[in-house]
């Protein structure tokens, strides 16, 4: 039996509210190509293994939910680039539910409730534990959030001096409760956390989980160097680490 693709979720057109839901195993295919690079028509033919008329039944049928447009060719007006037109929010694996130690009440009684943890750490632990459970992978909008938290706190830590700037991260982290965070520059910084309010308590899923503090620290530090960079968690506790560690690198033009 072949394993099922988890459900893709994405944003509607700029111009309406809403979200779309792609179930189609061919869909998925190409949404996920697309996802990597946009591609010509015969490419993405190729790529599938299905008819002309399949592939161009389905990129039909996305283009007209405004997940996909094309473009055409800079170099041969009869060909078409497609592309995906809308912003991916995340995932549902309809066949991974089962019921996880994280979302019951004892544990939460004993590592939130006993430990003197405030309403906010319940609620969110418990909601990314249930998230986890039913199969739902929101990483793209957490972290997106995590980057509007980033625009929003910038001004208040920016300092001129980069260990001051940094020094306002780390008691931002610790005031907030986020954990204890510490630096070590290098052409690319590493950043550990430690007591990570975001994942400490989550199932051990051997992925990284921290696309919140992900998104915050890419745009502080994309704000304060001036250039875009790439963010990526390289240690988890959900991996089954003590820690967290993330690796930000500039991404010079």
């Amino acid at each position: 039996m072949r394993e099922q693709r988890p459900i893709q979720i994405f944003s509607n057109s700029e111009r309406s509210i809403g979200i779309n839901v792609v179930k189609s195993p061919v869909k998925l295919t190409i949404l996920e190509m697309l996802r990597a690079n946009e591609m010509e028509f015969d490419e993405i033919v190729r790529n599938t293994g299905k008819s002309k008329s399949t592939v161009s039944v389905h990129l039909k049928s996305l283009r007209e939910k405004g997940i996909v447009s094309y473009k055409i060719h800079p170099n041969d007006n009869r060909k078409k680039i497609f592309y995906i037109n809308s912003k991916y929010l995340g995932s549902v694996n309809s066949t991974d539910k089962k019921e996880l130690d994280e979302t019951q009440k004892q544990y939460l009684i004993d590592n939130i409730i006993n430990e003197g943890s405030d309403f906010n750490l319940l609620l969110f632990h418990t909601l990314r534990a249930m998230l986890i459970q039913e199969g739902i992978n929101i990483d793209p909008i957490l972290q997106a959030t995590g980057n509007s938290i980033g625009k929003a706190i910038f001004e208040s830590l920016y300092d001129e001096d980069l260990d001051v700037f940094l020094n306002n991260i780390v008691q931002f982290w610790k005031t907030n409760g986020l954990g204890r965070i510490s630096f070590e520059m290098g052409d690319i910084i590493k950043v550990t956390s430690y007591d990570c309010f975001e994942c400490e308590l989550l199932p051990k899923t051997g992925k990284p989980a921290c696309f919140l503090d992900t998104g915050i620290i890419e745009t502080l530090f994309s704000q304060y160097l001036d250039v875009p960079v790439s963010v990526i968690e390289i240690q988890c506790y959900t991996m089954g680490d003590g820690k967290c560690v993330f690796e930000v690198e500039p991404l010079m033009e």
